[in-house]
């Protein structure tokens, strides 16, 4: 079942952000969450694409039939590992003048190169839905790093030894799991250097689509450390990951496995099953996507209470509270509205989203009045990814027919609207385990009762027939998670 280890990764991820930042305090832990967002740019503009490109045109049948897509991808993954690492010496002996010391900006490209390999690994093995694989270079990975990088925050308190140790957590997990990565079809001399164009017309509008996504909170927290200092830039950015992690994690879970339906529709029934694949997805996403942010919300006093570390508390709730419009439209960007541009091979409106994301932001700094701390910071990063997602639902109306079925966005906006108007007045209990418990509960409660009784993407169906044959929605081989859709009869609305 390879949503259990996404899900305790996530579980754990969240652990080591938390842990990080105690150990670290806000100062410390803005130097280190402003060399992350760097890494992160940089591991999307270079090796992201190659992600993208493994899980769409890499499965078992093409590790055998195709062994040029594999041995092309290991190809290019390896000239650029050796192109970063001499841009990180080099970066490491510059005194380059920057936010950051030269030495944390060669471990922002180390930290890049580590994650990008992951995300790599993590694409071809779950293209081949090697679960077992896939569980344990993830739980290795977490499990190293709350080791490395939680340790290396305690002991030294120090940004520089907190990335290290992500680096080297990165590294190990993909030394332990080297044998479910080798692909003994493909060979050196397979690789089609040909092949590089179709990727990189595939990928590459995605790629910087998301780049420009991710510069907008890299250059908040640049200009936040720049203007209220890097206490600031921690606050900020602590409430942003945090929030993104959560979100994210949940967002790709399912993506996870519904793209990877959506592409095999494609390919054995054709493009009108996939576009009803996608709609559908689309659905599915909305209805988890929507009331976890929601949720976030109404708990958040008592998660702050007991989670958050005390040197963080105060801004992080305001800045959370400020920001999650943010979290939700980058989410929605990518799991919801994403895969329907990729499926029909149109990328480049993404690209025009970003922009738009990136010029919102931009402007919404310039306009709004300065407040002696982050907070126009934060409500222009939300301005800027409601900018961003509206320009690009608006591409959608280009696109042969790809959304999700009215009947659905109404049954998932009363039930979030519902969980809401039940939960909202616990917010004024005492923040604690209590009611946190009790917000939680009754949220599910409310929401599931209602999505149950609009039938929201047909899953009283899914479940009757999970129910009947005794197996779970997510378990087994792709094709017959696809089996169970075609059974569902699932129409294009």
């Amino acid at each position: 079942m390879i949503a259990l280890p996404f899900i305790l990764n996530t579980l754990l991820n969240f652990a080591v952000g938390l842990l990080v930042a105690r150990f670290l305090g806000p100062a410390e832990y803005g130097r280190y969450a402003l060399a992350l967002s760097i890494a992160v740019v940089i591991q999307t503009l270079a090796l992201d694409w190659l992600r993208l490109c493994a899980s769409r045109f890499y499965s078992d049948h093409d590790r055998l039939a195709h062994p040029e897509i594999r041995a092309t991808l290991d190809l290019l993954v390896a000239g650029i590992v050796v192109v970063a690492g001499l841009a990180a010496g080099l970066v490491a002996l510059s005194g380059l003048a920057a936010p950051l010391a030269p030495g944390l900006c060669a471990l922002a490209i180390g930290t890049a190169v580590a994650n990008g390999l992951f995300d790599i690994a993590t694409a071809l093995i779950r293209a081949r839905f090697l679960d077992r694989a896939y569980g344990r270079l993830v739980v290795t990975k977490t499990v190293l790093s709350l080791a490395l990088t939680v340790g290396g925050a305690f002991v030294f308190g120090s940004a520089a030894m907190a990335l290290g140790g992500l680096v080297l957590s990165t590294a190990g997990s993909l030394v332990a799991s080297q044998r479910a990565l080798l692909d003994g079809a493909a060979r050196p001399c397979h690789a089609d250097l040909r092949l590089v164009a179709r990727f990189a017309v595939y990928a590459l509008p995605i790629v910087v689509a998301n780049v420009l996504y991710q510069a907008v909170p890299a250059a908040n927290r640049a200009l936040v450390a720049r203007v209220d200092g890097f206490v600031a830039a921690g606050q900020l950015a602590l409430a942003f990951e945090l929030g993104i992690r959560v979100i994210g994690a949940i967002g790709s879970t399912f993506d996870v496995l519904l793209f990877q339906i959506a592409v095999l529709a494609e390919k054995t029934l054709g493009a009108r099953a996939a576009r009803q694949q996608v709609s559908r997805n689309m659905a599915i996403q909305l209805a988890v996507l929507l009331p976890a942010v929601a949720g976030c919300w109404l708990i958040l006093p008592s998660f702050e209470h007991l989670l958050v570390p005390p040197a963080f508390r105060g801004p992080f709730a305001h800045y959370f509270a400020l920001m999650l419009p943010a979290i939700l439209c980058f989410a929605l960007a990518n799991y919801c509205i994403g895969p329907a541009f990729q499926i029909a091979h149109r990328t480049l409106p993404l690209i025009v989203g970003g922009l738009v994301a990136a010029g919102a932001d931009g402007l919404a700094i310039l306009l709004l009045p300065a407040t002696g701390d982050a907070t126009r910071f934060a409500i222009a990063q939300s301005l800027a990814s409601i900018a961003g997602l509206c320009a690009t639902v608006g591409f959608l109306f280009t696109l042969e027919p790809m959304w999700p079925e009215r009947r659905d966005v109404i049954g998932i906006a009363s039930a979030t609207l519902a969980m809401i108007l039940v939960v909202a007045p616990l917010r004024g209990l005492e923040p604690g385990l209590v009611a946190l418990a009790a917000q939680a509960g009754l949220g599910v409660t409310v929401y599931g009762a209602v999505i149950v009784a609009f039938d929201v993407a047909r899953l009283r169906a899914m479940l009757a027939q999970v129910i009947s044959s005794r197996s779970s929605p997510w378990s087994g081989t792709l094709e017959k998670v696809l089996s169970k859709v075609r059974r569902a009869k699932v129409r294009l609305p």
